[in-house]
């Protein structure tokens, strides 16, 4: 039943789609409906391929999406910012979805990247089970790791569906988190303008 599956073992085999539909079958009994009746008899075959899709993080390589860069920039040496990138991702301890908007900011150092491959690096991040705080980081760090600006921020602003549908119960509350490197650490001047251009100095 491969107990011993691992996602970043390429030797380690993942569930056939076969096991994912018997386990979607078991959580629908253990909701209390039965996984025979009509209207539920496609649902595992829908939650398994949704699954692909929610999940295709896994299978994506964030610093490949920052391999190619452009030099010929005319000397520009200002901060790129790339606000409101929606976010949709799950929360890694009740598999309920997080949604929201990432702004992502660099400071280029000689060379930038094409602003859809900062879409890309959120997106491969987000579309994983995640908590929002990890989530910052890592694609802050990829940022900083693959392009090596003078500075990386990363704000993500975010509702967490395991508080405002169970637990608790609430809403209209959002989550906020922050990633600062190299200059929008040091330079309370650079993260004032930063806050300034998303609206929030």
């Amino acid at each position: 039943m491969n107990k011993h599956f691992k996602p970043d073992d390429p030797t380690s085999k993942p569930p056939t789609k076969e096991e994912v539909e018997d386990a979607v079958r078991t959580l629908i009994r253990w909701a209390g409906d039965d996984p025979s009746r009509e209207g539920l008899l496609g649902t595992p075959d829908r939650v398994a391929r949704s699954y692909l899709e929610f999940f295709a993080g896994y299978k994506e390589d964030a610093d490949a999406y920052l391999s190619k860069t452009f030099e010929e920039v005319n000397g520009y040496d200002e901060m790129v910012v790339l606000k409101d990138i929606r976010i949709e991702s799950y929360c890694e301890h009740h598999m309920v979805p997080i949604i929201g908007h990432a702004h992502v900011a660099y400071m280029p150092n000689n060379r930038v990247v094409g602003i859809s491959k900062l879409a890309r690096v959120v997106d491969a991040y987000a579309k994983r089970l995640q908590i929002q705080e990890k989530l910052t980081r890592q694609i802050a760090e990829t940022i900083n790791r693959t392009l090596q600006p003078k500075g990386v921020a990363v704000i993500i602003e975010s509702t967490h569906q395991c508080m405002t549908t169970r637990g608790v119960h609430k809403d209209g509350v959002t989550m906020v988190t922050s990633t600062m490197l190299g200059v929008f650490r040091s330079s309370d001047i650079t993260r004032g303008e930063l806050l300034a251009f998303i609206g929030k100095g």
